[in-house]
């Protein structure tokens, strides 16, 4: 019997699992997108997660969001996904707040070394970003994973460099306002939207999101990923300058 560690280790070394857990990642968004990214930090090994999302669960959740099971329906996404990962790995450490993102609230105080933006409100998603990099924080978003059918056309870039995605096309505008026009890293589609013809909701003037299971869960997943080597790339370089100094 091995540790849960011993495959990871193989990729990263002793010293990536170390700085893996030495690591502090604050999450915006605890749904279909979220909700991946959450549990691929703890997976690798991120020793101290804070999660911040206001909502609960709720049946409409089913079909993409690993918090979502009838049994968690009504229960706080934050609570479900800290319970979750101390199933996981009791070892790490799960902050939360069950609240909406709240500008100059201690959601973001703290040393913590990314923070990941998987929020759906577009002022939300704006504010954040600029004050993680008003703080020197590094911060990568989510731009639209809704109405897509197609997970493979998932691009990481910067901001200024997206298109086709709506809600990039929004943001980016937003972040000019704030005289940001690049510098944010995102994970963004350039698949077509979806659109829904026969849904009843269009005849009502409401503009309905779809989402299917795979989609929303690969853009987590990638920023995840994103997330977990620029800690190992991070990591690797502090080692180099320790030696370089020691010698």
């Amino acid at each position: 019997m091995g540790d849960m560690f011993e495959r990871t280790r193989l990729l990263t070394g002793d010293r990536g699992i170390q700085t893996l857990q030495q690591s502090r990642v604050v999450l915006f968004g605890v749904g279909g997108v979220g909700s991946f990214a959450a549990e691929a930090l703890a997976r690798a090994g991120v020793g101290f997660i804070r999660l911040v999302d206001f909502d609960v669960v709720q049946e409409s959740n089913l079909n993409r969001q690993l918090v979502a099971l009838r049994s968690t329906i009504g229960r706080h996404k934050t609570v479900v996904m800290q319970q979750r990962i101390a199933d996981i790995h009791p070892g790490i450490q799960v902050n939360v707040f069950s609240e909406h993102y709240r500008p100059e609230h201690l959601q973001i105080e703290g040393e913590f070394d990314y923070c990941i933006d998987a929020i759906d409100m577009v002022s939300a998603k704006v504010d954040l970003i600029s004050r993680a990099m008003e703080r020197g924080l590094p911060v990568i978003s989510s731009m639209g994973a809704g109405n897509k059918l197609d997970n493979t056309r998932f691009q990481v870039t910067d901001i200024s460099r997206t298109h086709t995605c709506p809600l990039a096309k929004v943001v980016r505008r937003e972040l000019r306002n704030r005289g940001i026009a690049k510098g944010v890293t995102v994970v963004y589609s350039e698949a077509p939207v979806v659109e829904h013809r026969d849904n009843p909701e269009l005849e009502q003037g409401r503009p309905p999101v779809g989402s299917i299971s795979f989609v929303p869960g690969t853009a987590g997943l990638i920023l995840a990923g994103q997330v977990i080597n620029d800690l190992l790339s991070r990591g690797m370089e502090d080692k180099e300058k320790t030696n370089g100094y020691t010698k």
